[in-house]
């Protein structure tokens, strides 16, 4: 399978995702714990059916000392056992975020309540970053039909 685009032949596409992928590369650097990140990251991307950030995701988490089990299990979170209270309201705060349209209104305020009592507010706004990042490369991919499968850990850092 073959890309529809390359978004960095075109130097304006390129000079944009450049800035768009340093936000990223910031994000990394938030206070919210970086198995978190992961582990919105992966839901984000399942929800949205984005292959490639599946594939990169569930690589970067598991080269990051990530489980197996945990990885397994994020889509299904709720029935889980494995996930701490806060990663579990971090992935409902993602599902709600991502699910936009589904969710009637977005995140509902007894999530972000919840949210608030198990991170302060710049790892919110880093959560809340992070959602909407991984929204937007979602879409980016998918819409061009970036191949999965080939990611190697630290190739987009």
């Amino acid at each position: 399978m073959d890309a529809r685009l390359n978004y960095f032949a075109s130097p304006n596409s390129s000079k944009a995702l450049k800035h768009l992928m340093s936000a990223g590369k910031v994000l990394k650097e938030s206070p919210l714990p970086a198995a978190t990140q992961e582990l919105v990251a992966l839901r984000v991307s399942q929800i949205n059916g984005c292959a490639v950030c599946i594939d990169m995701h569930t690589k970067e988490a598991a080269a990051a000392g990530e489980t197996p089990v945990r990885l397994n299990l994020v889509a299904a979170w709720r029935e889980a056992t494995v996930f701490t209270e806060a990663e579990r309201v971090a992935l409902e705060l993602a599902e709600q975020g991502t699910r936009v349209a589904d969710a009637a209104g977005g995140v509902s305020d007894e999530v972000w309540a919840r949210a608030a009592e198990h991170y302060d507010e710049e790892q919110l706004t880093a959560l809340v970053i992070l959602v909407s990042f991984m929204n937007t490369a979602n879409r980016l991919n998918i819409i061009t039909q970036q191949p999965a499968g080939d990611y190697q850990v630290g190739q987009s850092h």
